[in-house]
Protein backbone atom coordinates (compact mmCIF):
# COMPACT_ATOMS: atom_id res chain seq x y z
CA UNK A 1 0.00 0.00 0.00
CA UNK A 2 1.51 3.38 -0.97
CA UNK A 3 2.25 5.89 1.76
CA UNK A 4 -0.28 8.73 1.99
CA UNK A 5 0.77 12.20 0.95
CA UNK A 6 1.62 14.52 3.84
CA UNK A 7 -0.97 17.03 5.03
CA UNK A 8 -0.62 20.39 3.34
CA UNK A 9 0.85 22.98 5.69
CA UNK A 10 0.74 25.99 3.36
CA UNK A 11 -2.02 27.34 1.19
CA UNK A 12 0.23 29.63 -0.86
CA UNK A 13 0.08 29.06 -4.61
CA UNK A 14 2.77 26.76 -5.93
CA UNK A 15 5.56 28.35 -7.88
CA UNK A 16 7.63 25.99 -9.98
CA UNK A 17 8.79 25.67 -13.55
CA UNK A 18 6.54 23.73 -15.92
CA UNK A 19 7.06 19.98 -15.81
CA UNK A 20 9.43 19.02 -18.58
CA UNK A 21 11.29 22.32 -18.56
CA UNK A 22 15.06 22.40 -18.33
CA UNK A 23 15.09 22.44 -14.53
CA UNK A 24 14.26 19.38 -12.45
CA UNK A 25 11.24 19.41 -10.15
CA UNK A 26 12.44 19.33 -6.55
CA UNK A 27 10.93 16.87 -4.09
CA UNK A 28 9.24 19.69 -2.19
CA UNK A 29 7.76 21.17 -5.39
CA UNK A 30 6.57 17.73 -6.47
CA UNK A 31 4.83 17.17 -3.11
CA UNK A 32 3.19 20.60 -3.21
CA UNK A 33 1.89 19.99 -6.73
CA UNK A 34 0.76 16.44 -5.89
CA UNK A 35 -1.18 17.66 -2.84
CA UNK A 36 -3.10 20.14 -4.95
CA UNK A 37 -3.74 17.63 -7.72
CA UNK A 38 -4.96 15.11 -5.15
CA UNK A 39 -7.46 17.68 -3.87
CA UNK A 40 -8.72 18.16 -7.43
CA UNK A 41 -8.88 14.43 -8.21
CA UNK A 42 -12.51 14.12 -7.19
CA UNK A 43 -15.55 14.72 -9.43
CA UNK A 44 -17.50 16.51 -6.70
CA UNK A 45 -14.63 18.87 -5.93
CA UNK A 46 -14.28 19.69 -9.61
CA UNK A 47 -18.02 20.43 -9.77
CA UNK A 48 -17.79 22.64 -6.67
CA UNK A 49 -14.81 24.52 -8.05
CA UNK A 50 -16.63 25.06 -11.34
CA UNK A 51 -19.68 26.36 -9.47
CA UNK A 52 -17.52 28.80 -7.53
CA UNK A 53 -15.72 30.00 -10.64
CA UNK A 54 -19.03 30.65 -12.41
CA UNK A 55 -20.95 32.10 -9.44
CA UNK A 56 -22.31 35.60 -10.22
CA UNK A 57 -20.32 37.33 -7.48
CA UNK A 58 -17.58 34.70 -7.36
CA UNK A 59 -18.73 33.30 -4.03
CA UNK A 60 -21.25 30.76 -2.80
CA UNK A 61 -22.22 29.18 0.50
CA UNK A 62 -22.74 25.50 1.17
CA UNK A 63 -26.51 26.08 1.17
CA UNK A 64 -26.22 27.14 -2.49
CA UNK A 65 -23.66 24.53 -3.50
CA UNK A 66 -25.26 21.44 -1.93
CA UNK A 67 -28.27 21.32 -4.28
CA UNK A 68 -26.01 21.92 -7.29
CA UNK A 69 -24.09 18.69 -6.60
CA UNK A 70 -27.01 16.81 -5.02
CA UNK A 71 -25.23 16.25 -1.70
CA UNK A 72 -25.81 17.29 1.90
CA UNK A 73 -24.31 20.52 3.20
CA UNK A 74 -22.09 18.48 5.53
CA UNK A 75 -20.61 16.51 2.65
CA UNK A 76 -20.13 19.68 0.62
CA UNK A 77 -18.38 21.29 3.60
CA UNK A 78 -16.02 18.31 3.77
CA UNK A 79 -15.09 18.68 0.10
CA UNK A 80 -14.67 22.45 0.41
CA UNK A 81 -12.41 21.97 3.41
CA UNK A 82 -10.17 19.71 1.29
CA UNK A 83 -10.03 22.35 -1.42
CA UNK A 84 -9.31 25.03 1.17
CA UNK A 85 -6.43 23.06 2.70
CA UNK A 86 -4.96 22.79 -0.80
CA UNK A 87 -5.21 26.56 -1.20
CA UNK A 88 -7.72 26.30 -4.05
CA UNK A 89 -10.58 28.06 -2.25
CA UNK A 90 -10.84 30.57 0.57
CA UNK A 91 -13.72 31.19 2.93
CA UNK A 92 -15.36 34.11 4.65
CA UNK A 93 -17.97 33.96 7.39
CA UNK A 94 -21.04 36.11 6.75
CA UNK A 95 -23.40 35.85 9.69
CA UNK A 96 -24.32 32.19 10.09
CA UNK A 97 -23.14 31.21 6.60
CA UNK A 98 -19.67 30.58 5.27
CA UNK A 99 -19.06 31.78 1.73
CA UNK A 100 -16.35 30.22 -0.40
CA UNK A 101 -14.37 31.75 -3.25
CA UNK A 102 -12.18 29.95 -5.79
CA UNK A 103 -8.56 31.11 -5.70
CA UNK A 104 -7.98 31.57 -9.40
CA UNK A 105 -4.25 32.32 -9.00
CA UNK A 106 -3.73 28.95 -7.29
CA UNK A 107 -5.64 27.21 -10.09
CA UNK A 108 -3.61 29.04 -12.75
CA UNK A 109 -0.39 28.07 -10.94
CA UNK A 110 -1.31 24.38 -11.30
CA UNK A 111 -2.07 24.91 -14.99
CA UNK A 112 1.29 26.65 -15.50
CA UNK A 113 3.13 23.84 -13.74
CA UNK A 114 1.46 21.24 -15.97
CA UNK A 115 1.99 23.17 -19.20
CA UNK A 116 4.58 21.17 -21.06
CA UNK A 117 4.55 23.59 -23.98
CA UNK A 118 2.49 21.41 -26.28
CA UNK A 119 -0.51 22.53 -28.31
Amino acid sequence: MPAPLPVLTTTAPICCEPIGSSSALSRDEAEQLALRLKALADPTRLQLLTSLLTAPDGTACTCDLAPAVDLTEGTVSHHLKRLERAGLVSKERRGLNVHYRAESEAIHAIARALNAGCC
